[in-house]
């Protein structure tokens, strides 16, 4: 079996991207993170999760969903690693 690697973007409430980024990192583990600036003063976190490829990123992206301070999540791109 192989690896997915999935990329999220992740909006979180305003003013709070730096605290649901360290949630992130200490809740789930990912591989890494980095804020990114998107316009206007929109900031997102852009998140990289490395998993078998038995595993759904649907589970990711509901725990991702249901953490304090996230407003929406979308995978960018998933791929076979």
């Amino acid at each position: 079996m192989g690896e997915v690697a999935v990329l999220f973007r992740v909006y979180a409430e305003e003013g709070k991207e730096d605290e649901v980024r360290a949630e992130i990192m200490k809740e789930l583990n990912p591989k890494g993170s980095q804020l990114e600036e998107i316009a206007f003063g929109i900031k997102a976190i852009k998140v990289l999760f490395v998993h078998p490829d038995t595993e759904g990123s649907s589970d990711i992206e509901d725990k991702l969903k249901g953490m304090p301070g996230v407003k929406e999540v979308e995978i960018l791109e998933e791929s076979l690693t």
